[in-house]
């Protein structure tokens, strides 16, 4: 179907600056309204014309920003974007409420079909990774190639670090966890989200550990803040449970797009064990594996990654030609 017959994107308008958002030196930050969903776009302008498009979705908690380093590493070979999710970064929660893991698949869906720059490479990080994976496997024609860092795909027995994490979607968990952390700092509360998320929390320097805090402190100042992560995390929950044609990994058998993965060794988050069921289950792919890394290896090692996903590109546009 062509976004000229979808009347949400005939309607889309961009305006530029959102809601103030900070970014860094040669990125810049813009929202896209669609009816009943606004979403903040982040984009470091191409070099040059021609450049194929990407976009990456981030992970649970997470923002476009995850993704500033990895962009600049591919600055030269992608003309690339960066969504905040549906209620996190600066995108507003969406006007149905709904954070599962299908709703945040139509929402990028949405975006690309009133973007009309698709297909492209597609990046995911964790909640995320599982978004695009579902993305890839409805829309092929979205997809040019895949690339899922550390994808939430479900787990038979995840890690017990994991577990808090996965509580946030029992009702009351949240309100529970706030009464108990009402006295931690921002400092402290950050601290404990990068040693959840990093391999070595020490390759965070000064300057990025306090631009963390006062972003952690802003969304905290959010009245939605708890209830879009709880959704959110029920919404990954429940994606582990759907069985048949709906089932993430058979979702991911589907998927035609070259597909290059990501897993860390250290990651606490999604087992690095379960590289080698990813490994199969995606019919074109092809593995990175970077012992040190935590849950998030694009801002641990960006030019590991982007090296891979450079050797990717260039396979693909090999084959290409020679079709």
């Amino acid at each position: 179907m062509s976004s000229t017959e979808l009347p949400w994107a005939r309607a889309a308008a961009e305006v530029t600056g959102a809601h103030g958002a900070a970014v860094v030196p040669g990125e810049e930050v813009r929202t896209v309204a669609l009816p009943g969903l606004t979403l903040a776009v982040r984009t470091r302008p191409p070099v040059r014309e021609g450049l194929p498009p990407a976009l990456y979705v981030h992970g649970l908690g997470g923002s476009s920003a995850n993704w500033s380093a990895l962009m600049r590493e591919l600055t030269g070979h992608l003309d690339a974007e960066a969504v905040d999710l549906p209620g996190f970064g600066f995108s507003p929660p969406p006007d149905d409420g709904n954070y599962s893991i299908s709703g945040h698949a139509r929402a990028v869906i949405r975006l690309l079909e009133a973007s009309r720059r698709g297909p492209v490479h597609l990046f995911g990080n964790s909640l995320g990774g599982a978004v695009v994976t579902r993305v890839a496997a409805v829309r092929p024609d979205l997809v040019r190639t895949l690339t899922l860092v550390s994808p939430a795909l479900p787990e038979r027995r995840p890690q017990l670090s994991a577990v808090p994490t996965g509580l946030l979607a029992l009702p009351g968990a949240a309100a529970l966890f706030s009464r108990v952390t009402r006295d931690w700092t921002a400092e402290r509360r950050t601290r404990e989200v990068l040693t959840l998320c990093y391999g070595d929390p020490a390759r965070v320097d000064a300057e990025g550990f306090r631009a963390a805090v006062a972003e952690y402190e802003r969304r905290l100042g959010l009245p939605y803040f708890w209830d879009v992560m709880t959704r959110s995390a029920r919404g990954v929950v429940d994606a582990y449970t759907l069985g048949g044609q709906h089932s993430l990994w058979r979702q991911a058998e589907r998927v035609l797009a070259p597909t290059l993965l990501v897993y860390g060794g250290r990651d606490r988050l999604v087992s690095f064990r379960m590289a080698r069921r990813a490994s199969s289950a995606f019919r074109d792919s092809r593995l990175l594996a970077l012992p040190e890394a935590g849950h998030v290896a694009m801002m641990e090692y960006p030019e590991a990654v982007a090296r891979a996903f450079r050797e990717l590109l260039h396979e693909t546009t090999a084959d290409a030609g020679r079709s």
